[in-house]
This record gives C-alpha cells, sequence and structure tokens, in this order.
C-alpha cells in the first residue's frame, strides 16, 4: 500500500524574486549556486525508518530541506521535493521483535507519528512520499540490469535454499565511487561496518561492495524478485530507484543528515553510475549531527528529544522551529532546554510585534496569512539574501528580532518605518522561515 504524505502549509507568495540560493556541496567542497534547469528543481531528501519516533536530529534535518525547498520557491522555481520512508529494514524489524509487533505495525504507527510531527512543524510535504516497500519492483528492474551488465554478481546465500544468492555492485566497475564523500579508502572501511556494511562477507569481490538484493532467509519478510529469487532490497538501492524513478536524473539535490554521506549517498551515487553512467545527483548538500549533552542524538543511543513529546507538553510548534531555526545547518550542536526556552522568549517579542503591526491600521492589516506579501521592503529583501547566502538562518532570525525591536521600542521614524514595513516582514518569516505569526 502507498504511503501517504501529510497536509501542505500554505506557503505565501513573495512580492520579489529571491535570490538563487548558495549552499555547501559536501562533493564539491564549497559553497554553490542551485541552478535550476527548465525542468525545475529535483530535490530528494532521505526519510526516516519508522521505529521510533521523531527527534531534533531529524527535524533538524527536514527543517534545513524546506528552508531550502522556500528558497528554491522564492527564487522563482517550481520544485519538486521526493521523500522516501524505509519501511522495511534490519533496525525496524529487531525493533518489531523485540517489542513484540508486527513489523508492518510499527511502521505505520511511527510514519503516522512522524507525518503529525511536520504538520506541526509545517514543513512543506513531498510531492511523492515513497515508501521502500512500494519501491521494489523497480529495486528488482535496477538489479537485473546490473546484473546483466555485469557491474553486479552473486554470492552464495548462506543458510536458505541451495541455489539462492544475494546480489552485489561491484565497484571496481563504477570508476566515478568516491566522488560524493571524497573519504579514503581506509576512512570508508573504518566507517562501513557500523554503518550498515559487511565488509566481512565472505565471497564478496571487494569488502565496500554494497549488498543490491538479499535473498529470502526463514523469519524475514520477503518479496517476488523475479531472477532475483525471493527477498528484499538492500538499503542503498531504494533510494537509487525512487528517486530515477520520480525525478530522473541527474537532478538537483540530493540531501539529509551528514552521516548518510558515507555509505548511503557515496552507494546511491554508485549504483545510479553502474544503471546509466549518469550522475545521480548536481549536488549533495547535508545537515551537521544534532546531539545531547555531548553526544550525537540517536535511536541507538536512546537519548533523544521528541519533537511529539515536546508537542504534548503543550510547547508551541513554532517554538521548537524557531529553536533549530537558531542554529547554521552546517554546525553540529548539542540541543539544550536553553534553545528552547530563548526561542519561546524570542516568539513571544515577535507575535507582539506582530499584533503591533496589524493594530495600526488598514495600511498593515496584511497578515503573513494571506497568500501573497504586499510591496517589497528594504527588512524583507535583506532577509531573503540572508537566506539565500547558505540558508543563514541565525542571521535571518536576528535580522527580525532588530524588526521586532524597532516596532515595539524605536521611537519616531524609526519605529515608523518598521510599521511600515510590517506587513511585507510578517509575510517573508512566514514564507522563508516557516513561522506563521498570526496570534
Amino acid at each position: 500500500m502507498p504511503v501517504e504524505s501529510w497536509t501542505q502549509p500554505t506557503v505565501p507568495d513573495l512580492p520579489f524574486v529571491a535570490a538563487l540560493p548558495q549552499v555547501y556541496d559536501t562533493a564539491a567542497g564549497e559553497l554553490v549556486t542551485l541552478e535550476p534547469g527548465a525542468e525545475g528543481a529535483g530535490l530528494y531528501v532521505c526519510g526516516i525508518t519508522p521505529y521510533d519516533a521523531t527527534h531534533m536530529g531529524h527535524a533538524a534535518t527536514y527543517l534545513t530541506f524546506d528552508t531550502l525547498n522556500r528558497a528554491l520557491r522564492a527564487a522563482g522555481h517550481t520544485v519538486r521535493f521526493v521523500q522516501n520512508v524505509t519501511d522495511v529494514d534490519e533496525p525496524l524489524l529487531e525493533r518489531a521483535e523485540r517489542d513484540g509487533v508486527h513489523w508492518e505495525d510499527l511502521a505505520a504507527g511511527e510514519i503516522d507519528l512522524f507525518r503529525r510531527d511536520m504538520v506541526a512543524l509545517r514543513m512543506i510535504a513531498p510531492d511523492a512520499y515513497v515508501g521502500a516497500v512500494e519501491g521494489i519492483p523497480s529495486d528488482v528492474a535496477a538489479v537485473e540490469q546490473l546484473l546483466a551488465s555485469g557491474r553486479a554478481y552473486t554470492v552464495p546465500a548462506d543458510g536458505v535454499a541451495e541455489g539462492a544468492t544475494d546480489v552485489y555492485l561491484d565497484l571496481a566497475q563504477v570508476p566515478t565511487f568516491g566522488e560524493v564523500s571524497g573519504w579514503t579508502r581506509e576512512e570508508m572501511l573504518g566507517a562501513f561496518a557500523e554503518r550498515g556494511g559487511d565488509p566481512d562477507r565472505e565471497g564478496k569481490r571487494d569488502p565496500l561492495d554494497p549488498l543490491l538484493w538479499r535473498a529470502h532467509r526463514e523469519g524475514e519478510p520477503h518479496w517476488e524478485g523475479g531472477t532475483l529469487g525471493d527477498g528484499r532490497p538492500g538499503w542503498h538501492i531504494e533510494c537509487t530507484t525512487i528517486a530515477r524513478d520520480h525525478l530522473g536524473t541527474p537532478f538537483l539535490v540530493q540531501g539529509g543528515g551528514d552521516d548518510l554521506v558515507f555509505p548511503h549517498h557515496e552507494m546511491s551515487a554508485a549504483q545510479s553510475r553502474g544503471l546509466t553512467d549518469d550522475a545521480f545527483a548536481r549536488h549533495y548538500v547535508h545537515q551537521a549531527m544534532v546531539g545531547l549533552d555531548g553526544e550525537k542524538m540517536s535511536k541507538s543511543k536512546g537519548n533523544l528529544v521528541l519533537v511529539s513529546r515536546l508537542r504534548e507538553t503543550g510547547e508551541d510548534p513554532r517554538a521548537i522551529r524557531l529553536a533549530m531555526l537558531s542554529q547554521h545547518y552546517r554546525t553540529a550542536w548539542s540541543w539544550t532546554d536553553q534553545h528552547l526556552a530563548d526561542a519561546q522568549q524570542r516568539l513571544g517579542r515577535w507575535l507582539e510585534a506582530a499584533a503591533t503591526t496589524r493594530a495600526r491600521g488598514p495600511e498593515t492589516a496584511t497578515t503573513a496569512g494571506d497568500e501573497e506579501c504586499g510591496e517589497g521592503d528594504s527588512v524583507a529583501r535583506d532577509l531573503a539574501s540572508t537566506i539565500a547566502h547558505d540558508l543563514d538562518t541565525p542571521g535571518a532570525l536576528s535580522l527580525v528580532d532588530r524588526w521586532t525591536e524597532a516596532v515595539l521600542e524605536g521611537t519616531g521614524a524609526q519605529q515608523a518605518g518598521a510599521l511600515a514595513e510590517g506587513p511585507t516582514v510578517l509575510c517573508v518569516v512566514d514564507a522563508l522561515l516557516g513561522v506563521d505569526l498570526e496570534a
């Protein structure tokens, strides 16, 4: 059954065309200006494995690419946004077994919770939200093609019916391997096993070769695999085929957390090269890790700050969003209660300034909920320019803070100017930062 996306938030149109966004391209090792082609901007962001609730590391990643999505739209481009959900994989199966629930039920519940979190945080919904299970027919076709071309090979599967085989990509046949991460072989080998790889698997031609198809083992979910036999796809091939099916290649941006640079994004790109020799994505953009008390926040460590739990305690999702926007996407940081407290205070001040703006008469009656902003003003344009420069959300928040101070504490011409710009500022805050300042 197809995975359902979530309800789209309203995103106001800007009264001006913003600059094309610049972002840091991991593969290029430098800032690049994103220049979509005539077909628009294809954005693929790796989604969750639904065995636990959305934590702040997830949310920060999806907020970064929500901001990028908004910036591309503000620059006048149509964005086609695609996201997967890994609704069958080892961590999900292991958690389901531990908790004594069916893996499909666990996945369905966590996907539903994730959707509710995304709606609360006003994240733009994917145009195609695709489950790994839904994409299996494309995976089978891709693996069969790689085998036929000699760029994949089989390894006898252990503990299964005689003749059953697992399938691996032959990285020796993909000379561009390494183009995404730029890592040395030693660095790759050091991380491969702890990030889902099987470097010690007997029969592989190279320890780094990624699994494409896993033959059916007793007790594991499986699907009909054509000439591959019953089984299920490896982790990386699902994103390769979903992106190719729904965006074509090369698409504009592959995104995700920086823990996906290797092996996931490296392998996804290598598999796509193996299929057609075309580049997979033109640019690779990554969100730095979010920690707690100095450690990476992760499900395996159990040190999670959950979006849903914060919402259950009555925290305003706008404050949660502002807490994350206060940190730059390329800088690793650790969540603290102070981040949320600061965001709550900031939101309160912004709401007060918004109310003051709306109260000053019909000339300031436009609100952020309208479909279009009013005339462009200098603060609004500065805000858009700041976002366009490497998604500088901390700088953008500072600009809104200064406008807020002018509205609430300024005098004379300074306050009058800030009030006059208010409607457009509120609209751009909604359009680019995703924060609706309606009371």
